[in-house]
């Protein structure tokens, strides 16, 4: 059978560090996935449904694919997002698949297209390239395995050699999916992670609102500074009950701030009653970092902070489709000053975990890797989300290695919606990194003995033992 995945792929053209390569990524190929922060449904490992056709499994869900498609003028609508006020999309799951497979030439070159082929070959056993001629019995195909019992979530899960993943979920969620995989007796580890953006974020859609939900299931009195504290801390130990071992933060930067309880709390007093302005929103959120670090250090829930995103770009498809539709734009961030309150604060904590994720690349040497390089309480996190590919882990592994080393890194996080996508993904990073490794033994600036140590290390070691799995 013709691989569409070349089995040299992203290994060095030179023959000698290739072979080092090789035999490096052999040694990590077939270890268990540990995917520590992610976006997959629970509900699809708590129902155990058969997925629902090959385009609402693989293009619906999936922004790397159809922000490519739509800025070639592919309606998303055509592609079966969904749109806020109910509008008709399209519905019919062979038609999304054929616009996909006609426009397949527009990902030469991206990870996007590395992660498909890789599931179209791997796990779908399809051998011809995906164009317009193939695209109807490429679709028959998946389909027909999609009815299978081997391709329903949990068989996947084990197939994919999954040894823990965690979804991640708002502070409001009831984690009913959670609950119903933990009574079902399945023996798949699926946790939870408590993203609390919707309550912390003052400019978040209907945020006084939330606020009131998050009193009335915490019990706790969110009209006032510490008991909207409170209901943050019966929030996180509801999550922890259910495997959380992880917060996650999305701002808009990394600013960070720690006020004295009165100004907090009287900074809360204006953010709860709607009259703070841009200024004190923003420094709301600064704060509101700085507490969660603080809460972390006593519940022991990993910290992680992905900042640099400027949200939903365009209105436009804001008011349309919603949230995560691709229009969320990198941003130039500032860390040195920024996380200063924080880590002045909490920084020198040896049992203190902050993950810290960029989407501005030129901060890597300049500002992540010397901070990660001696604050007891930092570590970085893996090329992320724009940079989750090829280039952008090679880039990060060579910006900050020298000044970080590999022990203030956590491994590597897939951070997908796409559940078939999981496998490539820790694939692609694993080649990668082999790779990397593989230069330095060629280099002679690191023992082959060490390089196998390394490689097991990025690829399965330090995400456990960072995200306390």
């Amino acid at each position: 059978m013709k691989s569409l995945v070349h089995p040299d792929v992203l290994f060095p053209p030179e023959p000698g560090v290739r072979s080092i390569a090789r035999a490096l990524y052999t040694s990590v190929a077939d270890l268990p996935i540990v995917s520590p922060h992610g976006h997959t449904d629970p509900r699809w490992y708590a129902l155990d449904e058969p997925f629902p056709d090959p385009a609402q499994l693989l293009i619906v869900p999936d922004h790397y694919i159809f922000r490519m498609l739509f800025s070639q003028g592919v309606a998303l609508e055509d592609l079966g997002v969904r749109r806020l006020d109910g509008s008709p999309v399209e519905v019919d799951g062979r038609r999304i698949w054929k616009r996909f497979a006609e426009n397949y030439h527009l990902f030469r070159g991206t990870p996007t297209r590395l992660w498909m082929d890789y599931v179209l070959f791997n796990l779908f056993d399809i051998e011809e390239p995906l164009t317009a001629a193939t695209a109807d019995s490429s679709y028959d195909r998946i389909a027909e395995k999609l009815r299978q019992p081997e391709y329903r979530p949990r068989a996947l899960f084990k197939r994919f050699n999954i040894e823990v993943i965690a979804t991640t979920e708002g502070a409001l969620d009831d984690l009913r999916w959670h609950k119903m995989i933990r009574d079902s007796g399945w023996d798949g580890r699926v946790v939870t992670a408590y993203r609390p953006d919707a309550v912390v974020d003052p400019e978040f859609e209907g945020f006084a609102g939330n606020l009131d939900q998050l009193g009335d299931i915490t019990g706790e009195d969110t009209g006032s500074w510490s008991g909207y504290l409170a209901a943050h801390r019966n929030r996180r130990a509801y999550f922890k009950s259910f495997g959380a071992t992880s917060s996650d933060h999305g701002h808009a930067t990394a600013d960070t701030a720690n006020l004295s309880p009165s100004e907090a709390s009287a900074l809360f007093d204006k953010v709860r009653n709607g009259t703070a302005d841009a200024d004190g929103r923003r420094l709301f959120r600064a704060q509101m970092l700085t507490e969660m670090a603080k809460m972390s250090l006593d519940d022991g829930l990993v910290m992680q902070i992905h900042p640099g995103s400027w949200r939903s770009h365009s209105p436009s498809i804001m008011s349309r489709h919603g949230r995560d539709m691709g229009f969320d734009i990198p941003t130039r961030t500032d860390y040195v000053k920024a996380l200063k309150p924080l880590l002045d604060a909490v920084g020198l904590e040896p049992n203190l975990t902050v993950v810290l994720f960029t989407l501005d690349e030129t901060s890597y040497a300049r500002e992540l890797a010397p901070l990660a390089g001696v604050y007891p309480a930092l570590r970085l996190g893996p090329a992320w989300w724009f940079h989750d590919s090829p280039e952008g882990m090679r880039r990060f592994r060579e910006m900050t290695t020298e000044t970080a080393g590999f022990y203030n890194t956590v491994g590597f996080n897939d951070d997908t919606r796409a559940f078939p996508s999981i496998p490539a993904r820790h694939d692609v990073s694993r080649r990668v990194d082999c790779a990397f490794l593989a230069r330095l033994v060629a280099e002679h600036r690191l023992e082959e003995e060490e390089a196998f140590s390394l490689a097991r290390e990025l690829a399965y070691t330090l995400a456990k033992e960072a995200y306390r799995l």
